[in-house]
């Protein structure tokens, strides 16, 4: 959500920064909206000015005992013209503050100006490609191969974009949730909490999901309740309409089951578990105060990137330009893994400062010396877990179809090579 006031004040950069984004806002109905509010109440002040003027009229007149009934009557008439025109600021605002809900974020400065993906730009790449001597496979054919991973049980039990692990599928999966939440907290000062996987329609308007993207989510029927698409929601709607009573960065981290109806990807990754209805995450959140932000912003990506290394993982990271941002982000790093099955950099982390856009919508606010002020939410994917899967999968696949297993995994997975059971 937008600050109303910093919205009028500096619409046309506002305006100019917002033309940049994709599907760009129709900001016309603003200026309407805005010239009907000023001129309501540029009429009400009038008619208040009028109301005391005649008032004090009366009061002068009665005292000299003249017959004041009429212009009493004037007066109620024009309390009731204010009374009127107070509603109709009102209902104006209320329309404003619908405006503003769906208006997205502004991209900050330091944002690249561009179209889409095509235009994101690459800020560092770690790893190089590993050089096969045969030709890799993909996940989708090494995992049943292995017995590992079954998509037609899946397809059975649930239906498409669904996987079912097997053995040392699961264990792996399993494995690679406890290592990323022991790296957040003993390491990097993460903070862990285990919050509902079903969240309200509140908080999915407090971190911008809700009422734009309804489309995207499961809804449970005949509830308010709606199944999280990332940890994002719950975790950052932990200080909804409070006033955070901590030293600033709070730092949290969440594993949880993630669940999108993916309705704006048909045909992209169909094939694996790349593209899921139902995947897991572990993800990082922060609370910031405004000066910090895009400092944490930057600590935050490398805590995520931090995983990938400890696993020895080729990636990349690029800055996304303002065609390719979220809805809620101001600005978004995303980390992508190199996948040899696939030849291609797949996002496996996306890590946003939202500055007050959350904040604002979600009221989560932290004291600044005596009086209040909205925070900056952030957070990131640390990571992925089933694209981390695919990621080992195939850049530690072998000729034999075995996979070797990270040596930062062997203590949680028990094994150092998953074969064929």
């Amino acid at each position: 959500m937008h600050d109303l006031a910093q919205f009028r004040s500096h619409f046309d950069q506002i305006a100019q920064r917002l033309a940049t984004r994709s599907n760009p806002p129709n900001l016309d109905q603003f200026r309407e909206l805005d010239s009907r509010r000023r001129a309501a109440i540029s009429q009400t002040e009038q008619l208040k000015a009028k109301k005391n003027a005649e008032s004090t009229e009366i009061g002068r007149l009665k005292q000299q005992g003249a017959d004041t009934s009429e212009r009493q009557k004037e007066v109620r008439a024009i309390s009731e013209q204010i009374a009127a025109l107070d509603e109709q600021v009102k209902l104006v605002d209320a329309q404003f503050n619908d405006l503003l809900a769906g208006i997205p974020n502004v991209p900050h400065e330091s944002v690249p100006v561009g179209k889409n993906s095509e235009d994101n730009v690459e800020v560092r790449r770690v790893g190089e490609p590993r050089r096969f001597d045969f030709e890799p496979k993909a996940h989708w054919d090494l995992g049943p191969e292995l017995g590992i991973l079954d998509f037609d049980r899946a397809a059975k039990i649930t239906g498409a974009r669904f996987a079912l692990y097997w053995g040392l599928g699961a264990k792996l999966e399993r494995a690679l949730i406890n290592f990323m939440l022991d790296v957040h907290t003993r390491e990097h000062g993460y903070t862990e909490v285990l919050p509902p996987f079903m969240v309200n329609s509140q908080s999915l308007f407090g971190t911008g999901q809700l009422p734009k993207f309804a489309e995207d989510l499961f809804k449970c029927e005949k509830t308010d309740f709606w199944l999280i698409p990332t940890a994002e929601v719950p975790v950052t709607n932990i200080y909804r309409d409070e006033t955070i009573d901590a030293d600033l960065p709070v730092k949290l981290c969440a594993y949880t089951p993630c669940f999108r109806s993916e309705a704006g990807s048909y045909g992209r990754d169909v094939r694996g578990i790349i593209r899921q209805h139902q995947f897991q995450k572990v993800e990082l959140v922060k609370f910031a105060r405004p000066d910090q932000s895009y400092d944490e912003l930057e600590k935050l990506t490398a805590d995520a990137e931090d995983i990938l290394r400890r696993l020895g993982l080729p990636f990349r990271t690029v800055v996304l330009c303002t065609g390719d941002m979220g809805f809620s982000s101001a600005k978004t790093y995303d980390i992508e893994v190199w996948l040899p099955g696939q030849n291609a950099y797949k996002e496996i982390s996306s890590c946003s400062n939202f500055e007050a856009f959350q904040a604002r919508r979600a009221s989560i606010r932290f004291k600044s010396g005596k009086k209040s002020e909205y925070a900056h939410t952030l957070n990131g994917s640390g990571l992925a877990i089933g694209r981390t899967w695919v990621a080992i999968v195939e850049n530690y696949q072998q000729a034999d179809g075995s996979i070797v297993v990270p040596e930062a995994l062997r203590p949680y997975l028990g094994v150092e090579v998953i074969r064929k059971a």
